[in-house]
């Protein structure tokens, strides 16, 4: 069974056979746009103005060439070629002295390879002692008239080669020079003279571009598969490539991938299909350029549709064009990581490693050299298929090994298609993937591993089918595949109490068999983009690869339900009110025991986590601990013994009174709660009442007021306003809150008997982080009249969205149901989260006379889905033809599209 493939798409630009060169594959003839330009040359004497328009018009040519689909190899070196003509006619021109001066291109440019809007580095050497002379001026001044953006420096050979020694990036940019016109003997002399002989030889150079490389990678959260990847610099990207090239050069004078294979260091379908990724990301890489018309090599939201419909990408039933040009992206960019981490595994044992140190035995397949595991012979997986997965387990039990040596990386991979169906149904292979999984050490590490080798897309392959899936929103941070490790991995961590949920760690060591869980991890969103609910289809999927390998009948079941309800209670806590036993009843009903429930908390919280780390805050961690604490509660009551409202209202008075007992007196307390409805007791906390009453016994229940509380629980801020019975409260807060940009993440109002209305907001910084005490005072001082001035009229919000959340067109849908235990109906808000979106909601309210009880708000990505809990006038629920006024308005008032319902 061949490994899935990538989805296709029609041809377009970039798609013709890519040349075999490390640098760039020169075509087989003449161009045809640096031939006219040329001739052009030949004809004329052109002025600065003339010259500039020529290259502008030979870049337009280029970039029509690309549209029509001509090949990106041809291209760049087109491009290149052009520039070359320029700058030499240019030298020539400027009458340029050949003996004394030599004109070089260097960096990318030294490649020959340039894309449109591409830096062109070049290097004037000069004689040792000989000055700049007019001439060089007046070629450097002519430069810039032409309007190229040239990168020059003018320097002897002994500057070059003093500079190289001190910095491996200008050894390395000198390394891929070219002479262009001008002495030969000093562009000899310059090679000679910064060449390893004699500055950074070959172990110094590569130990500093390895560690060069890791700088780079860790600027990129060490991974290729961030949301606006850069198509140069990100893991797997093209400065990968260069890097293979660059060590190859310095090592063994390899001038192309042929010559590395021709070495041993690498075979010919590795390097075809290294250069198939080359011209994959090249073609990436000039499209953004001609969409934007500078030099842009970030796959930014704003481009990231554009450059897929230029490239030919097409919806699909289930699949977005954007989507199956980023899947190839990532699949390309982890096929690159793989080659890189390969080969410069191989250069490192060969350049500083011993070859003759003895292997020590680890097995009767495997031996350890030079601390890494390494297969006898180049025929161990074909004698023992199995021998694949023994890899991984054998790095877990064997912890001072650094990893699998490059020739028996080379050796995983090309016998990657022996795990097949027959591989996969065998009972030895079961035992060691569940022995993988229920190891102490090394679990999250050895499934990362057997991912980037393409062992465990082969060995789970509905797994396969999701690498380097992307979603095209701004929720799901990470590739399907790269979020599913990273689930598995927060599981992990609470297993061996690393992570960042103490609660999590101790609920973990709880559970019986921990490997279930990593199992639900593995299977939870296994059934991305395969159309209909991936929730059913993973739980399909996973209870028959559980039952498959020999898990008891109880212990299947449990996986899949995990899968199949893995959404549900992140939904529950974050848009339901937990402050209703009704709600908590239906839970725990849902959850039936207290060991579903257990491994459903650790899911959950690992799950969100790993979706978007910048989404996950202490408000969120205390919203699922206290559904999980309120439903392990009603499961160890019982389910047949619910507890009544009553109980909880009597649990929280009483509570608050011990809170309050050293604060204030009983008899301030009783007037105090004595305009507050019997319902309110029920949607606040003891501690929540307790702040209440102590706030409004200090300034008296007759005149309107407001507090602030820091809660460091959550790193949030309580706002308390007590106003008379006004609609507009709620729009006139949240305009300016969010005009501070802060979250408003849930907000209680509660109508009181003596005509004031007692507010709770709840916010929160955007980025987690506690809130500083100037922003709370700047909260003060833009609320602190709202309980004064209820007549004043509301500004609407200036702030502008983020450029990301421009990119995507959310539909909106309003849906109501009503809550008959409450007398209130519930509307869920589906639409594009945007400056003002509160305000705006604020503001329709009022205007279709509706009230606001409660609301829940939840921001996923640039999606707003919001929960309101509404009365009419009368403070009953909204009937039907209400509902219906309230949805036309909001559907009129708030921007986007609206989903057909």
């Amino acid at each position: 069974m061949t490994e899935p493939a990538p989805p296709e798409r029609r041809p377009r630009a970039g798609t013709a056979p890519a040349g075999t060169g490390i640098y760039t594959a020169q075509p087989a003839g003449p161009d045809a746009t640096i031939g006219r330009f040329i001739s052009w040359l030949r004809t004329r004497a052109p002025n600065a103005v003339q010259m500039r328009e020529a290259i502008e018009a030979t870049k337009q040519e280029l970039a029509a060439r690309f549209r029509r689909g001509d090949s990106v190899d041809l291209l760049v070196a087109a491009h290149a070629g052009v520039i070359d003509a320029a700058l030499t006619h240019l030298w020539i021109t400027n009458n340029v002295s050949d003996d004394h001066f030599c004109l070089v291109a260097v960096g990318g440019y030294g490649r020959a390879q340039l894309h449109p809007s591409s830096d062109i580095d070049i290097l004037i050497i000069a004689d040792d002692g000989r000055p700049e002379t007019d001439a060089v001026e007046q070629f450097v001044a002519h430069l810039w008239d032409t309007g190229l953006e040239i990168g020059h420096s003018v320097r002897t050979v002994a500057d070059c080669e003093a500079l190289s020694r001190e910095d491996v990036t200008v050894a390395t940019t000198l390394m891929e020079s070219r002479r262009l016109v001008g002495d030969p003997k000093l562009y000899s002399r310059m090679v000679e003279f910064t060449g390893p002989s004699r500055v950074w030889d070959a172990p110094s150079f590569f130990i500093a571009k390895r560690e060069e490389q890791s700088s780079r990678h860790l600027r990129y959260d060490d991974t290729g598969y961030n949301l606006e990847p850069n198509v140069k610099g990100s893991p797997g990207g093209l400065r990968d490539i260069q890097m293979v090239s660059w060590i190859a050069r310095r090592h063994v004078s390899a001038t192309d991938f042929d010559d590395l294979a021709s070495a041993g260091f690498m075979t010919r379908g590795q390097a075809e299909r290294l250069i198939e990724a080359r011209q994959f990301l090249w073609t990436i890489r000039y499209g953004l350029h001609v969409l934007t018309g500078r030099r842009e090599d970030r796959l930014l939201f704003d481009h990231q549709k554009a450059l897929a419909e230029l490239l030919g990408y097409e919806d699909s039933r289930f699949t977005l064009g954007v989507e199956q040009m980023m899947q190839r992206y990532y699949r390309m960019v982890m096929q690159v990581s793989r080659t890189n981490e390969m080969l410069l595994q191989l250069f490192e044992e060969d350049i500083l490693m011993p070859h003759d140190s003895a292997p020590g035995v680890i097995d009767e397949s495997f031996v350890s050299r030079n601390g890494y595991l390494q297969a006898i012979d180049d025929d161990v997986f074909l004698r023992d298929p199995s021998a694949i997965l023994t890899v991984f387990r054998l790095l877990q039990r064997n912890p001072d090994l650094k990893g699998v040596s490059a020739r028996t990386i080379g050796l995983l991979r090309r016998n990657r298609q022996l795990v097949d169906e027959q591989f996969r149904q065998h009972p030895r292979n079961h035992r060691l993937f569940l022995d993988i999984l229920r190891a102490p050490h090394g679990v999250t590490t050895e499934l990362r591993r057997m991912n980037r080798y393409g062992i465990l897309g082969r060995y789970i392959p509905s797994f396969g089918r999701i690498v380097g899936r992307m979603q095209y929103d701004l929720f799901h941070a990470y590739t399907v595949d790269e979020h599913t490790l990273f689930v598995v991995s927060n599981l992990r961590k609470f297993a061996l109490k690393t992570g960042s949920c103490d609660h999590c760690a101790t609920v973990m060591s709880q559970l019986p068999d921990p490997s279930l869980a990593y199992l639900s991890g593995l299977f939870h969103d296994i059934a991305k983009g395969r159309g209909g609910d991936h929730s059913e289809l993973g739980a399909t999927d996973a209870l028959l690869f559980c039952r498959e390998h020999g898990l008891k009948d109880d212990d299947s079941e449990l996986v899949s339900w995990l899968v199949a309800n893995h959404l549900v209670l992140s939904m529950t806590a974050q848009k339901k009110d937990l402050s209703d036993p009704d709600v908590i009843a239906a839970f725990a009903n849902r959850m039936g025991s207290r060991r579903r429930l257990d491994y459903l908390y650790v899911l959950t919280v690992a799950d969100v986590q790993a979706t978007n780390p910048k989404l996950w805050n202490s408000w969120k961690a205390k919203l699922f601990r206290d559904l999980y604490e309120a439903t392990a509660q009603a499961l160890d009551r019982g389910l047949e013994n619910p507890v009544n409202r009553q109980q909880l209202i009597d649990s929280a008075i009483s509570a608050a009174r011990e809170r309050l007992r050293d604060v204030v007196d009983d008899n301030t307390i009783e007037s105090v709660w004595s305009v507050m409805e019997e319902d309110y007791f029920l949607r606040h906390s003891a501690e929540e009442i307790a702040w209440h009453t102590s706030a409004l016994a200090t300034d008296g229940i007759d005149d309107p007021m407001m507090a602030l509380a820091p809660r460091r629980s959550d790193n949030t801020l309580a706002i308390m306003l007590y106003t008379p019975q006004i609609q507009h409260t709620f729009a006139a807060v949240t305009a300016r809150l969010d005009e501070l940009g802060l979250s408003v993440l849930d907000a209680r109002i509660e109508q009181l008997n003596n005509g004031f209305s007692l507010d709770t907001y709840i916010v929160a910084n955007p980025t987690g982080q506690p809130l500083e005490e100037s922003v709370v005072n700047d909260i003060e001082a833009r609320l602190e009249m709202i309980p004064h001035a209820v007549d004043d009229p509301i500004e609407s919000v200036q702030r502008r969205m983020p450029r990301r959340q421009r990119m995507f067109d959310t539909r909106t849908k309003v849906a109501f149901r009503d809550d008959p235990t409450t007398e209130r109906t519930i509307m869920e808000l589906v639409c594009a989260d945007y400056p003002g979106l509160l305000y705006t909601v604020g503001i329709t309210l009022i205007d279709c006379g509706v009230y606001i009880m409660a609301a829940k708000i939840v921001t996923i990505g640039e999606r707003a889905e919001d929960v309101f809990y509404l009365t009419n006038e009368q403070e009953n629920a909204l009937d039907a033809e209400h509902q219906e006024a309230l949805r036309h308005a909001l559907l009129s008032a708030l921007p986007g599209n609206v989903e057909n319902l």
